[in-house]
């Protein structure tokens, strides 16, 4: 039977045996009450590997955004989020539908960044005629783009002389510091990124392999308004310390090969450049995406089910999106590549 390549997302990821072992091998408790030790141990690792003082483990990361949100917001005020940013667009509403905290989305730049007027022109004035800015929450990677650690100083900076709260989508975050690490250590990275931010989100089943879950970080206060939330929002796991287990082993284990991800989808870029009616976006990290342009553009439909039927699975319209990740290899990439050069060789 010829192994599947999935390229739809780095969620698909199933765990590896050291993961199923250490996750098989943890301690149990309570989490609930406090007291699962495997939960309480990784609450402790990624709070002190990003240098806050508390940190949340959620079974998602949309939870753990809307944790954010609501414990920065009260009704009545909004939170400034890019058109295209994952706590905004893919979400479900979920800050105003639970939380009567309003969006106030605005447009990226082609980097991926918000203009710093348009975050300043966004923020509304003292007035009950507006709900009140609160709230400016950005996200890093962005559809794999790594948004620039210049950018990032210069934004947070802005909001804290606005006097918002800053929130991360850091759901790839990992990712980011590892592209900006460069070979160097993402961990530091990570940190550094993290540390421009009141809260961060850090996600553990996308390219750090686990197979679910998401913590949340911040100040102690923070993180005992979103423990309400995240029991409100029907949050609360008992004996979790299994799922805390498979994160806190990917955490050790699957940071610095991302960089693998990141050069497997270098490859799969390369390959496909030149084919007429493709253009091919150069990926900053473990995202690919690739425009069909001209008369291949009728053809996304065609061309996915040419790619199934090989045994690649992939999602897009008009453009793909190819993900690389854990159960991704060098094998698996050029087979996707020959589908589809074979598709517009037809």
């Amino acid at each position: 039977m010829t192994t599947l390549v999935d390229l739809r997302s780095d969620t698909v990821t199933r765990p590896t045996a050291a993961m199923r072992a250490a996750m098989a091998a943890a301690p149990l408790g309570d989490d609930v009450f406090g007291d699962d030790t495997s939960v309480n141990a990784l609450q402790e690792k990624i709070a002190g590997m990003l240098g806050f003082e508390a940190a949340l483990f959620v079974p998602t990361g949309t939870q753990s955004n809307l944790c954010a949100v609501l414990a920065h917001c009260q009704r009545g005020d909004e939170y400034i989020v890019g058109q295209m940013q994952h706590c905004y667009r893919w979400e479900g509403g979920g800050a105003a539908v639970f939380g009567s905290v309003q969006p106030q989305p605005i447009a990226h730049q082609p980097d991926g960044t918000l203009a710093l007027a348009d975050i300043e022109a966004a923020v509304k004035p003292d007035d009950p005629h507006y709900a009140r800015s609160r709230l400016l929450a950005l996200e890093n990677t962005l559809g794999g783009q790594l948004i620039p650690m210049t950018y990032i100083e210069d934004a947070t900076a802005l909001a804290r002389r606005l006097g918002l709260a800053t929130h991360l989508d850091g759901a790839r975050l990992f990712n980011a510091a590892v592209a900006q690490a460069a070979g160097g250590d993402p961990y530091a990275q990570a940190r550094r990124i993290a540390q421009r931010f009141d809260s961060v989100s850090v996600c553990f089943s996308k390219g750090l392999g686990a197979p679910v879950g998401s913590a949340l970080c911040g100040s102690r206060e923070l993180i005992a308004r979103a423990r309400r939330i995240r029991k409100m929002a029907g949050g609360g796991m008992r004996q979790a310390g299994m799922l805390a287990a498979a994160a806190s082993h990917a955490l050790d284990h699957h940071v610095e090969r991302l960089a693998e991800d990141h050069a497997l989808a270098r490859r799969l870029a390369d390959a496909l450049v030149g084919i007429d009616g493709l253009r091919v976006e150069p990926p900053q990290t473990n995202m690919l995406f690739v425009d069909l342009v001209g008369a291949a553009r009728d053809r996304s439909a065609a061309l996915l089910k040419h790619l199934a039927d090989q045994g690649v699975l992939a999602i897009g319209l008009y453009r793909l999106r190819l993900v690389t990740h854990l159960d991704v290899d060098t094998a698996g990439v050029d087979r996707a590549a020959a589908a589809i050069r074979q598709f517009f060789a037809r």
